[in-house]
Formats: structure tokens, C-alpha cells, sequence
């Protein structure tokens, strides 16, 4: 394995393990009903930005030409707008169970766009890492039981997290190639002021209205933790792993979230425990991701046919 492909691999662990810290910390967080959803995204999103703005005062600057920037707001509204802030809105409206069974389609959805976008090729290696993952985190999600759930599932909210899926396969297809010319805070710079700009003029009367001075020290520490952790800390590392990896195997990660979600159900919460499901679960959620990574690329695919022809010719 490359060293840059090492480093995408490490980058989307991190990225993943941190989202998935995220899902027990949004949900301790809406228990306490002063956050709504929607204040919840404006929150991430303006403390996102001005922390990557700070951070670019402190690295070496890039040019991006006016059509870039304009492709930098489209991959804002499908990676950041319509991904974390639909999803989140979802989440809120339906249970922690169905958004968690739904996000496990990522891959599906990715593979798929990628197909007909990229030409990738859907290989029987590919589809089975990509089903076994899927049934691993299927089998991680619902071991845990109603320990997962604190509110029945509702349609319109499973809908909305579908269609946040949707927008983030999409978004790792089709930007792959803009995302490789600049590093991560340039891109996210642009990309979370953009999403600040469409999403606050809609939730500007919940940002005013919240009495910031009456919030506890334990919500404070949680909204902390999502802004540093699971928005700047894993929207930096997101592109390099999509710089260095397909965007299928980036996809691939997101099963690393319920397993870390569950370490939280079993370890801190103790609402559960480790039993031979979980862990055949956890064994099929990295064996797929294993599976998915060794199946090959379009290019490496064009240069086995090409050596093919070569030695036939021979």
C-alpha cells in the first residue's frame, strides 16, 4: 500500500471514528430541548467557518479561479447543506435506529453514481465488501436495541435522511477532481461559507432567540465537541482521504461509525453489551471495507486489459 493511500485510509478512520462519537452526542443534546435541529446545523456551520478561516491566517494561501469557487458552492450544498444539515434536521425527526440503518447506504449509493459518472467498474468483489459491510452495520445497530431508540421512526424524517445520503455520494463523485487541486482548509473554508450563506437566512429567528448565557456546562462541552471535533477536526481530514482513495472506499467508512456508537452503547452508557453478533458484526463491517479496497479501479482495470492485449499479441 502507497504511502498517500496509507494516509487516506488514516485520515478517514479518524474522520469516521469522530462521526461516530457524534451520534450519542447529538442525542444528549436534543434531550435537553433548549437546541433544536435546525439551531444544532447553524451552530457546526458558523463555528466550522470561522475556524478554518482562522486556520488559512495561518497557512500558505491559494488562488481558485472564479469557476471553481463556483463548483466549491455546489459541493457545499450537496457535502455540507444538504448532507450534515438535511441529515441533521432528519435525525430530529425520526429515530436514532432509522437514520443510523439508512446512512449504512452511503456505499450502495456511491458505487452506483460512480458507475455512470466515473465509469467505475461494479466488480463482484466490490458489491459483496460493500453488502457485507452494510449487513455489519445492520447487525451493530440493531443489537443494541432500544437502547439506540428514544422515538418512533416517522417517514417523512427516514425520506430526508435518504435524500442526505444521496446529496453526499454524489458529492464524493462528483468533486473528486476539484478536491485534489487544493488542500482541506482552502476547500473547507469556502465550502462552510458558502453553507452559512444559504442556511441562515432560514434559522436566523432560532440563532437570536436562544439565551446563550443559560446554557449548562455539559451542553456547552457537547456543542464544543461537535463544532472542534466532529466538523473541523473531520472536515479536515475528509479530503485528504478523498484526495488519496475512490470515492467508494471512502463511502466504505462510514460503517466505522455505528461500531464506535456501540463501543459508546456498551462501555460508557452500559445499556449493553459485547456479545458474538456484535462482534461477527465488527469482523464483516472491516472484512467489506478490506474487500472493497483490494477491488480494482477503472485505470487498474483499463492497465490489466492493455497488458492483456500486449502479451496476446506476443
Amino acid at each position: 500500500m502507497e504511502r498517500n493511500e496509507l494516509k487516506g485510509h488514516g485520515s478517514m478512520f479518524a474522520a469516521n471514528f469522530m462521526w461516530g462519537l457524534m451520534s450519542p452526542v447529538v442525542k444528549f443534546i436534543f434531550l435537553s430541548s433548549v437546541i433544536t435541529p435546525t439551531l444544532l446545523v447553524d451552530i457546526r456551520l458558523l463555528g466550522a467557518a470561522a475556524l478554518f478561516w482562522i486556520a488559512s491566517f495561518f497557512t500558505k494561501p491559494e488562488h481558485v479561479p472564479h469557476q471553481d469557487l463556483l463548483k466549491l458552492f455546489f459541493a457545499a450544498l450537496l457535502g455540507i447543506v444538504f448532507n450534515q444539515g438535511v441529515y441533521t434536521i432528519g435525525l430530529g425527526m425520526t429515530s436514532p435506529v432509522d437514520a443510523s440503518i439508512i446512512s449504512t447506504s452511503t456505499p450502495i449509493f456511491t458505487m452506483i453514481i460512480a458507475a455512470f459518472y466515473l465509469k467505475e467498474p461494479v466488480t463482484a468483489k466490490k458489491v459483496l465488501g460493500i453488502f457485507m459491510g452494510a449487513i455489519g452495520a445492520f447487525l451493530l445497530i440493531m443489537s443494541n436495541g432500544d437502547s439506540a431508540s428514544t422515538q418512533d421512526g416517522n417517514i417523512w424524517g427516514d425520506i430526508i435522511c435518504i435524500i442526505a445520503e444521496v446529496c453526499f455520494a454524489s458529492y464524493l463523485v462528483f468533486f473528486k477532481d476539484l478536491i485534489s487541486r487544493y488542500s482541506a482548509i482552502t476547500l473547507m473554508k469556502w465550502m462552510f461559507t458558502y453553507s452559512v450563506i444559504c442556511i441562515i437566512p432560514f434559522s436566523y429567528t432560532d440563532l437570536v432567540a436562544v439565551d446563550w448565557a443559560s446554557l449548562d456546562a455539559d451542553l456547552i462541552l457537547a456543542l464544543s465537541f461537535l463544532v472542534f471535533g466532529a466538523t473541523f477536526f473531520c472536515y479536515l481530514l475528509s479530503p485528504i482521504g478523498q484526495k488519496h482513495l475512490r470515492p467508494t472506499v471512502v463511502s466504505m467508512y462510514c460503517y466505522v461509525q455505528p461500531i464506535v456508537a456501540t463501543c459508546i452503547v456498551v462501555f460508557y452508557w452500559g445499556t449493553s453489551s459485547f456479545n458474538l453478533i456484535k462482534i461477527a458484526a465488527i469482523v464483516l463491517v472491516f472484512l467489506g471495507v478490506y474487500m472493497v479496497t483490494r477491488s480494482r479501479s477503472r485505470a487498474e482495470m483499463e492497465a490489466f486489459e492493455a497488458k492483456k492485449k500486449e502479451t496476446a499479441a506476443v
